[in-house]
């Protein structure tokens, strides 16, 4: 698979060659436009309970398109609904990215999507809820945000503290803990931080430049009740 991530700066898309016969997957209602070669379809990947506890748990979509060159190859461009970045990730089969809600784009086929429980604490408090998207496999997968996607790079046993509202995806090995933004429950809340996430290297983690959640608390704000 051959592809290029255009206006990489500002609503990016992504431009996607397919080969006869090979196909990729994207999130529902992610395919913009298509040559003629190609057929698009709707699919569960992991069956009936996988996309089920995709939608249920996760809260994404229950079924993915995939977009196959059956006919010859053609091109596929594909985007997401957020004005945001788009990042392309290789997986080398050695662990899985855990992915926060809405932050999974598309995949090459070889890589599988299923759903991640958290813990009890983490699924509690960080905002996120209980479960996230685990990718695994071999391939490339591309990830989406709201604001330009920024890459946190952790050396072995240094730490960084992210408001959980801004993350976007992190290898799953990496460990991670939550806890209030500052040294008092009120003190925390009235900073406007809340809960925040701590992680210790080694590992790369992916925020989002903006927050979802701001950004609809914003629009409520505006927008007369009715």
């Amino acid at each position: 698979m051959k592809y290029e991530i255009l206006y990489p700066e500002a609503f990016p898309v992504v431009d996607c060659y397919l080969e006869r016969g090979e196909s990729i997957k994207a999130e529902s209602d992610a395919m913009i436009a298509m040559s003629p070669t190609i057929d698009v379809e709707g699919k569960m990947d992991g069956g009936i309970l996988g996309g089920l506890a995709r939608k249920f748990l996760s809260g994404e979509s229950m079924f993915f398109q995939e977009l196959t060159a059956r006919r010859g190859p053609g091109k596929v461009l594909f985007g997401h609904a957020l004005p945001g970045g788009i990042l392309d990730v290789e997986l080398d089969g050695s662990y899985g990215l855990t992915i926060q809600k809405d932050g999974f784009l598309a995949a090459e086929q070889s890589i599988d999507i299923s759903t991640k429980t958290q813990n009890l604490s983490r699924g509690l408090l960080s905002g996120e809820g209980f479960f996230v998207l685990n990718a695994k496999g071999r391939g490339t997968l591309f990830v989406s945000s709201y604001g330009v996607i920024h890459p946190i790079n952790l050396e072995k046993g240094e730490e960084i503290i992210i408001d959980n509202g801004h993350l976007v995806a992190w290898p799953d090995y990496m460990d991670y803990k939550i806890e209030k933004a500052s040294g008092g429950w009120i003190s925390s809340f009235t900073s406007g931080e809340g809960l925040v996430c701590r992680f210790r290297g080694p590992g790369v983690i992916l925020i989002q430049t903006r927050n979802p959640d701001s950004f609809e608390g914003w629009i409520r704000s505006i927008v007369p009740a009715r």
